[in-house]
């Protein structure tokens, strides 16, 4: 019996413990990020167009933490300038997509070991 397989069992649990505590951590700073920003995010003092769509739509994702922590945050403005708002609010949404999928998504570059030499 190989002696060094309960050991690799050990490291892989321990590896998605880690991930999973990390995921956590986010998510609780992620939630009160969005629960300290959202009041300066969402003025009241009129409608907000194009600039204020993409902050909305990139700060959106962020949103579902404090909602599952039981904050009353908003996610969108009612009070906009129609197709400029909706349109920034999709770009933000598009742009938060790329940034953190193409960071999970994201493969090292593999460097050869003999310095590219074939042997």
């Amino acid at each position: 019996m190989d002696r060094s397989q309960p050991e690799n069992r050990s490291g892989v649990v321990w590896h998605w413990v880690r991930k999973a505590a990390t995921l956590a951590v986010l998510t609780l700073v992620s939630g009160w990020f969005y629960g300290w920003a959202s009041p300066w995010a969402f003025p009241k003092d009129g409608p907000v167009g194009f600039r204020y769509g993409v902050l909305h739509g990139a700060m959106m994702p962020l949103s579902l933490p404090a909602l599952v922590m039981g904050k009353d945050v908003p996610i969108y403005a009612t009070e906009n300038t129609g197709r400029p708002y909706k349109i920034g609010y999709i770009c933000g949404i598009n742009a938060c997509g790329l940034l953190f999928f193409g960071a999970a998504f994201r493969r090292p570059k593999v460097t050869s070991t003999n310095g590219g030499k074939s042997q």
